[in-house]
């Protein structure tokens, strides 16, 4: 489950992003809780001002256990970040969060490409892109993009979604019937 980010969630989301497991990976890191406090008070304001679209993961008990967003919109693209506590690591939430958010950004607003750069030597993230039907290796297909993102050195493999392979692929799956629903 997502929801829009509040500061109640700070201290929980601290101690997560601080694990050794999540913290290179974070794109906003913080040393300190306080830090981490101005960070969600200038991302919430930069939301407020359509610069970024941000939501805190939450388990079954609606515990926040991460954060999923999209940075640097432009040109109706941006790039997706997202980090789950260590705990949560290998138990579906990311890709069911990635599910939700997608769903959200594709048909609430008008962004029509979401990118991933995924560090060449990240095999978790790796792995997690590549369980992704409607993702596309984008190296070749956005070379504008790619270059952009590999400046220095080439460090990142670029995962583009489209809108539309996104719809397309959602079209395509079977719907899924409650017991309440069945006859």
């Amino acid at each position: 489950m997502l929801k829009k980010r509040d500061l109640h969630e700070v201290p929980a989301l601290f101690e997560l992003m601080s694990h050794p497991e999540v913290y290179p990976y974070v794109r906003h890191k913080a040393a300190t809780s306080d830090e981490f406090y101005f960070i969600t008070k200038q991302t919430m304001e930069a939301e407020e001002q359509g610069l970024l679209i941000s939501r805190t993961i939450l388990d079954e008990n609606y515990a926040p256990i991460g954060t999923i967003n999209l940075f640097d919109i432009e040109n109706n693209g941006g790039f997706l970040a997202t980090w789950i506590g260590q705990p949560y690591f290998g138990k579906g939430y990311n890709r069911y969060a990635k599910e939700q958010f997608f769903n959200e950004i594709f048909t609430e607003t008008t962004i029509q490409t979401i990118f991933m750069k995924v560090r060449k030597t990240n095999i978790r993230s790796l792995k997690a892109v590549l369980k992704l039907p409607y993702a596309s290796l984008g190296n070749a297909i956005f070379p504008e993009v790619y270059a952009q993102v590999n400046k220095a050195e080439e460090l990142y493999d670029l995962f583009a979604i489209t809108k539309d392979s996104y719809v397309a692929y959602q079209q395509l799956q079977p719907i899924e019937t409650t017991p309440s629903m069945a006859t």
